[in-house]
């Protein structure tokens, strides 16, 4: 029954996220970018679940294992890819600074500046 449950709810999650990519692509075509975002199959690059270590395309078509590892670099990010984005995330620590990945606040929290101190380690 659990796992009935779960597919369920992972069935509503995947249609939840199809309508957001949609929105996204909306403003993508908007922008005048020749550009779309694809949710994948459900069964791509499962960890768990019936579907876990079946190797299945994005587009759902099922794979040997010498068609998945022909082509899971032009679908999953490289280690490369990871590093990359990472050297992307400095770290940010000053009140009132943002990391330049992050759009910094209209206002901070409660209506506070977006430079408040929100924590005080009082020295004593």
């Amino acid at each position: 029954m659990l796992n009935a449950l779960n597919e369920v709810l992972r069935d509503d999650y995947i249609k939840d996220s199809i309508s957001g990519v949609e929105r996204w692509n909306k403003v993508i075509e908007k922008a005048g970018i020749p550009f779309r975002l694809k949710v994948p199959h459900k069964a791509f690059h499962r960890n768990i679940g019936a579907l876990a270590g079946v190797k299945v395309s994005p587009e759902g078509e099922v794979l040997s294992n010498e068609q998945w590892l022909a082509n899971v670099d032009a679908w999953l990010p490289s280690d490369a890819d990871r590093a990359f984005v990472s050297s992307l995330m400095g770290r940010v620590v000053e009140p009132g600074k943002f990391a330049n990945w992050i759009a910094p606040p209209v206002m901070g929290i409660n209506r506070q500046p977006v430079n408040f101190e929100y924590v005080r380690f009082n020295r004593g």
